[in-house]
């Protein structure tokens, strides 16, 4: 059993996979979106083929912690995939990530070109990773 990341988008979301233990972020591809009923099957595919047990989507706030247009057309793409499949699904806040995400690869001397076609899935990539660090400190907040 795994979790899935998403950065939704208009045009494409940024899926990432954790591995089994829950401990590393990886990403898996980035999707183009097309119709809304494809793209909920394309993450429902991913769901089965990976057997995920946990859904964390980025949400994205205004810098002020309120929700925006885009955070409520992600809660609404969030809906329609709850109601097609019943897991649990998280929201990870997710402001700066894609520009964390887009200084990761200018410091690894991406081009243009390749940034473009890797920033939705290396924004997913921080989402969950972010989710997961949130976990560990749990537990270690816990058990001490």
């Amino acid at each position: 059993m795994r979790f899935l990341g998403l950065d939704v988008g208009d045009k494409t979301i940024g899926m990432a996979i954790s591995d089994p233990t829950y401990t590393i972020s990886q990403g898996l591809y980035t999707l183009r979106r097309t119709k809304l009923e494809d793209d909920l099957n394309e993450v429902i595919k991913v769901c089965r083929e990976y057997e995920v047990c946990k859904i964390v989507t980025g949400l994205p706030l205004n810098m002020n912690g309120t929700l925006g247009f885009q955070s409520e057309k992600v809660k609404e793409f969030c809906h329609h995939l709850l109601s097609k499949i019943k897991i649990e699904l998280v929201y990870q806040d997710e402001r700066l990530t894609t520009a964390s995400a887009i200084k990761a690869m200018l410091e690894a001397d991406f081009s243009r070109k390749k940034r473009k076609g890797l920033v939705d899935k290396m924004a997913a990539v921080l989402i969950l990773q972010t989710y997961l660090d949130s976990l560990k400190k749990e537990v270690l907040k816990d058990g001490i």
